[in-house]
């Protein structure tokens, strides 16, 4: 029962990451597109609209165990590019507080890496076509 609990509450701060970071995204998309637009990516909105749809397609997958470990490495990849496009080392000379940003996606992913190998539990996951066992 202990390690059923454990999974869904992982699954619940996994999904509530993304949940509240789509959430701002459709609160303030503007603001989110001059942020992407000052990392130097083109096309900004369409690049905010993508990642708030993105980030709710991850919340479904975290929260209903559907395609979990598909799901878990594709966030797991968004992490990592989020890490190195918007707190990578070209930003820690101006604001050191960018570098503790940077390192906190990689605790973020190891958790990810981990809840990929291991699925979504027992309870309460949409069993689907894993791409692995």
């Amino acid at each position: 029962m202990g390690k059923t609990i454990a999974i869904i509450i992982a699954r619940l701060i996994f999904a509530g990451v993304f949940l509240m970071a789509a959430t701002f995204k459709f609160l303030g998309m503007a603001p989110t597109a001059d942020y992407i637009a000052a990392a130097g990516f083109p096309l900004p909105l369409t690049l905010a609209w993508i990642a708030a749809l993105f980030e709710v397609a991850l919340v479904c997958g975290f929260l209903s165990g559907a395609f979990f470990r598909e799901v878990s490495l594709l966030a797991a990849v968004y992490v990592v590019f989020l890490a190195f496009a918007f707190h990578g080392p070209s930003h820690w000379a101006g604001n050191q507080a960018e570098f503790g940003f940077f390192v906190d996606h990689f605790n973020f992913l190891a958790g990810l890496l981990f809840a990929a190998v291991h699925g979504p539990g027992e309870r309460l996951a949409l069993r689907t076509g894993p791409i692995w066992k």
